[in-house]
């Protein structure tokens, strides 16, 4: 392990073609107890673990008010959204690559656990990674850097090990540049390529395939 950096990938969103989905399931969630809020202002907070997208999006007043019902209600409507989400195009094939060059491969996901048994099944993946995480392995989730903490954790490293993140929104790359993690993204989370550089991307694809091709220009050679 120590010989190859580990590769730490998010799931929802990076791999799995879930964000706008999941605006529009806290879109309905937030109806359903009574707040409507623009789905633009919901969709730049995906990939935000639930726990903090409320706060985000409008004060901690709303995560009092409703955020329990809330955050209940929207993972019914992802339950009801699941069939529609498939893996980004070379998905399956970015970790084929990771895995053909020796790297531990551990999936770090905020999902709920349920979500997460489905988007590994839908990746064909269980046999392919070394680990995976959801929401109930942390108290707080991205832009937090626990998630990344424990998955780094599921393969006996810590997180002084040499890793690289695969994420595809601001929030991956926050969390891991508090562990010290070069971010590698791809753009389906929805930001311009301005944002993620800011935010300290080091290098950014169009998809999971692209990412793949070019596997030998990044730190997962």
């Amino acid at each position: 392990m120590a010989d190859s950096a580990i590769a730490v990938l998010d799931i929802d969103g990076t791999l799995i073609d879930s964000n706008y989905h999941h605006a529009l399931a806290w879109y309905r969630a937030l109806r359903f107890v009574g707040e409507t809020y623009p789905v633009w202002q919901l969709h730049r907070l995906i990939g935000m673990g639930g726990d903090q997208i409320l706060t985000a999006l409008d004060g901690e007043d709303l995560e009092r008010r409703v955020g329990d019902r809330a955050r209940e209600r929207q993972g019914e409507e992802v339950d009801a959204l699941l069939a529609e989400m498939a893996p980004l195009p070379g998905a399956r094939d970015l970790l084929v690559a990771i895995k053909h060059r020796g790297h531990p491969l551990v999936l770090a996901s905020s999902a709920q656990e349920r979500h997460v048994e489905v988007f590994l099944d839908k990746l064909d993946a269980r046999d392919l990674v070394d680990g995976w995480t959801t929401s109930a392995d942390v108290e707080s989730s991205k832009p937090a850097p626990d998630l990344l903490q424990v998955a780094l954790k599921k393969l006996g490293a810590s997180a002084r090990a040499s890793s690289v993140m695969v994420g595809d929104s601001v929030w991956d790359i926050k969390a891991a540049k508090k562990v010290g993690m070069p971010a590698i993204v791809v753009r389906s989370g929805g930001f311009g390529d301005d944002e993620l550089r800011d935010a300290g991307a080091v290098a950014i694809y169009d998809t999971p395939g692209d990412l793949a091709d070019a596997l030998d220009d990044t730190a997962l050679a």
